[in-house]
């Protein structure tokens, strides 16, 4: 890890609309920490000026100018800074530079990719740097993929405590999800279509469960990507949109703690849509409806934009893992949000990485990590604590 540096974390992006609840959380949360020292970046001061004013921050808390396409303030910036949380996305638009300055001086990096491709062209590409430098290069540190990466880590142990061993095959399924995709979810969506329909080499890379663990070609997944009945759940399922990124971030955990899961581990999400001919029809319904995602025409939020305090404040999710055991036998537990998954709960749960990676786990190593491989256990209770989730089993 870095040694000290003038911040311990500086907000990249901070006058945007996930940036800035970023920083409002932080000058919230952190407000009698004065141990904690970071600041916000972007492209205007004036912005930032601004929004420093609208969270309540402290006055003199540091602004400082940076933009991706003046990479002299982009190098000044993580200069300044043991780590740079970003919410400047695409990041196969706006993060390709950052993630390689970062990398070759040492400076950790925290982001909310769920830009699959983008993440191993990162890792191909900065691995070697991240380590020889001492940074660590953290992706998707927002609702995707925290609590399904998690999620799955703690059913794994639970699984062990019950079973005395891990379980080879585990089964998301979203039983609630108020709130929709964040505009920047929606924008990497669109920049992925786009950039497979420039380059058709990378249609089978987004196809590809394992695009994430190099070296590495796991048994095949389910596919996920029908209208299914789910019996262990006695209720019909959906395709569930944030699936690609998700397993591909689940996988790539399990292959960065040494396979603790298996290598014959098998992993797939799916939305609950309920029991009998109205559940059927219901997944049949967002199943069609699911067919402008996977064309990247959708609709929603512009990056930038996204839902009012009350719209956040009443979204949730409830996500089910369910580990079931080469004998039959399950283990169930539930990991549940008090926000919205694309803005209130993600801006906690980046902001708790940062902070996490700084105080609680210094020693790991580093190189490009996943949240859940890096910091574990240490970040489940510090969510818990500060950020909205619960981790339960289920009878």
């Amino acid at each position: 890890m870095k040694p000290s540096s003038k911040f311990d974390i500086v907000v990249y992006g901070a006058s945007g609309f996930t940036g800035q609840l970023v920083a409002e959380y932080l000058a919230s949360r952190y407000r009698d920490d004065s141990d904690l020292k970071w600041a916000m970046a972007g492209r205007s001061l004036d912005k930032l000026a601004s929004v420093r004013d609208a969270i309540g921050a402290p006055a003199d808390l540091p602004l400082i100018a940076a933009d991706t396409g003046d990479p002299a303030s982009i190098k000044a910036m993580i200069g300044q800074t043991r780590s740079v949380v970003t919410t400047v996305g695409p990041y196969q638009l706006y993060g390709s530079e950052l993630v390689a300055m970062c990398a070759a001086d040492g400076t950790d990096y925290l982001d909310l990719c769920g830009e699959a491709v983008w993440m191993r062209q990162m890792i191909d590409a900065h691995e070697a740097s991240a380590k020889a430098s001492g940074a660590r290069i953290v992706f998707s540190c927002g609702f995707d993929s925290i609590p399904f990466e998690l999620g799955v880590f703690f059913c794994e142990a639970m699984a062990k405590k019950s079973f005395g061993a891990p379980v080879s095959r585990v089964k998301t399924r979203v039983r609630d999800l108020r709130g929709g995709p964040s505009g920047g979810t929606i924008a990497s969506m669109k920049a992925n279509f786009m950039a497979a329909a420039r380059d058709l080499s990378l249609v089978s890379m987004l196809q590809d469960p394992f695009v994430l663990t190099p070296g590495f070609e796991g048994p095949d997944q389910p596919r996920g990507n029908r209208p299914k009945l789910d019996e262990d759940i006695g209720a019909w399922t959906a395709p569930f949109g944030m699936a690609t990124i998700n397993t591909r971030n689940v996988h790539r955990s399990n292959m960065l703690m040494g396979f603790p899961y298996g290598r014959d581990f098998v992993y797939d999400e799916m939305v609950v849509t309920g029991p009998g001919e109205q559940g059927e029809a219901e997944a049949r319904r967002l199943f069609a409806a699911s067919k402008a995602e996977r064309t990247g025409i959708v609709g929603g939020p512009k990056p930038g934009e996204g839902p009012s305090k009350e719209e956040r404040e009443s979204g949730l999710y409830d996500l089910l893992f369910v580990g079931i055991a080469p004998d039959g036998r399950q283990v169930r537990v539930a990991v549940k949000g008090d926000r919205d998954p694309g803005y209130g709960s993600t801006s906690k749960m980046i902001s708790e990485c940062a902070v996490c990676l700084l105080r609680d786990a210094p020693q790991v190593p580093a190189g490009i990590w996943t949240p859940g491989a890096a910091m574990g256990d240490r970040l489940i209770k510090r969510l818990v604590e500060h950020a909205g989730l619960t981790f339960e089993v289920e009878a």
